[in-house]
């Protein structure tokens, strides 16, 4: 039951994902982080398949850094977008990643952006945005409390108000959430809300 959403605000854009490893009827952990920091100024927060979310958004991460080792300049939010975009279509003939994606980055040029990848290598460039169950809420709350230009505070409150619809409507919802934040200072963690913390294994 996985929940990834994000939005774009003014100057700045912000990924949300669950933090919970499922597998059947099993939780496995609860602080699994979903939004992987692709470079100083762009998220990837990914849902899908565990093994396939991990091996792809770590090599899309590489790739990334490798392109700026070469060439001495990063990719655009944009580029980084459409090279995703690439390989995801690329290995639909062969070996399909069953991963969806939303990117987000900030570049100086453009300012914030937020990109809709999905696992049969659909881009889209969108101001909100959300993947899994939690979308089926998070979308409707976003499709009436979202408008271009929100505040940082703005966004939270209306992140939060996703989660509280997500935990009290979907049946078996994720009781954890982390988000990041991505603006002109670079992109970093910027709270957790939990309801469940894992407990420690015993000590011999």
């Amino acid at each position: 039951m996985e929940c990834v959403f994000g939005l774009v605000g003014n100057g700045f854009a912000i990924v949300v994902a669950d933090t919970s490893a499922v597998h059947s009827i099993l939780v496995h952990k609860s602080n699994e982080d979903k939004i992987m920091v692709l470079d100083s100024h762009k998220l990837v927060a990914a849902s899908g398949e565990s093994g396939d979310r991990v091996q792809f958004t770590e090599y899309i991460q590489k790739n990334v850094a490798l392109y700026q080792f070469r060439n001495g300049i990063p990719l655009t939010t944009a580029a980084a977008a459409n090279f995703t975009r690439g390989e995801l279509a690329t290995a639909l003939r062969k070996n399909p990643y069953f991963v969806n994606i939303l990117m987000a980055g900030y570049d100086k040029e453009t300012g914030p952006s937020l990109y809709y990848i999905d696992y049969i290598a659909t881009l889209h460039k969108l101001e909100k945005g959300a993947f899994g169950y939690g979308a089926y809420f998070s979308l409707a709350m976003m499709d009436r409390h979202y408008h271009s230009g929100m505040s940082v505070e703005e966004a939270i409150e209306l992140v939060d108000k996703c989660i509280l619809e997500i935990r009290s409507r979907l049946v078996v919802a994720p009781p954890n959430f982390v988000i990041k934040i991505v603006d002109k200072d670079g992109a970093r963690e910027y709270a957790w809300r939990e309801s469940v913390k894992d407990t420690p294994a015993p000590t011999a």
